[in-house]
């Protein structure tokens, strides 16, 4: 089988998300994936199945341990895969001549749109969130650190901080922090409204942590921003916005929020993909 590593939200290889991406005629049993992404050690590994419609696929994501209900970056790098590396599928598809994949999934239908200047856009349902009345006494626990808020999403909590710099300071205790309920914990805060360094401004940062799901910290996670960008565009009073996931590897992320009222939201999440490694799997 082949496989593709690949970093996603980047700019330049060894930054963003690394994932691993494997093409399938048919699904293989649960527990080979699970030993196949086991043994990849990314934070995510999608499996990826052509339907019977045009530029219509099936696609799974896996942990280190577990199945997941969706992945961002993972599914910015099949869209990559199938984009720039597969162009030309058994059925003799020729991907090279659309601009827009759709993937069902265990989240429903998502999209991976290709732009004129290279950058690859998910569309994905918006959460929805609700102030978190019952919070796990874990959370505030593990975090070392008193918030201004702290909102629980589909999978997620979300806790909400004043500034970069107290996202940047943040030391979680995982071993406390995987006890709690949750896929993962997504800390945030307004950007710094300078340039920092190399670093132009964004409206707002991020961190996620994930233990219970394998991964203490994601390097950059595309699905939090289905919760974050619906909170930041009501915060902030507008609904194109940049962020940056401030993990050690970082990624940068341009995202929107469509929301006509009438139809259940759906977010914007753009970022770039570079490829890594192209190889062979034999099970």
């Amino acid at each position: 089988m082949r496989i593709y590593q690949l970093d996603a939200f980047a700019d330049q290889l060894f930054a963003g998300n690394p994932a691993a991406v494997v093409p399938l005629t048919d699904w293989l049993p649960d527990g080979q994936m699970q030993q196949i992404a086991a043994e990849n050690n990314l934070a995510e590994t999608a499996f990826y199945v052509k339907t019977g419609e045009q530029n219509h696929y099936h696609i799974r994501w896996f942990t280190p341990t577990v199945e997941v209900d969706l992945c961002g970056h993972a599914t910015l790098a099949t869209g990559y895969v199938i984009f720039f590396l597969e162009q030309s599928t058994a059925e003799g598809e020729d991907t090279t001549q659309t601009d827009v994949i759709h993937f069902d999934s265990r989240s429903g239908l998502l999209k991976v749109c290709r732009g004129d200047d290279g950058w690859l856009t998910l569309d994905f349902p918006a959460d929805v969130l609700q102030t978190a009345t019952l919070q796990p006494p874990a959370l505030l626990a593990s975090l070392h650190e008193k918030p201004l808020a702290v909102l629980k999403g589909k999978t997620d909590y979300m806790v909400v901080y004043e500034s970069q710099e107290q996202i940047e300071a943040l030391t979680p205790d995982f071993r406390e922090m995987s006890s709690i309920p949750a896929r993962g914990i997504i800390v945030t805060a307004p950007g710094k409204a300078e340039r920092t360094g190399d670093q132009e401004p964004v409206d707002f940062v991020s961190r996620f942590f994930g233990p219970l799901s394998g991964i203490d910290e994601d390097p950059v996670t595309g699905s939090a921003h289905t919760t974050l960008v619906p909170y930041w565009a009501e915060q902030l009073g507008k609904k194109e916005l940049t962020a940056r996931q401030l993990s050690k590897r970082g990624g940068y992320l341009r995202c929107k929020l469509n929301d006509d009222g009438e139809n259940p939201a759906r977010v914007d999440i753009s970022g770039q993909v570079k490829l890594y490694l192209t190889g062979e799997i034999t099970v």
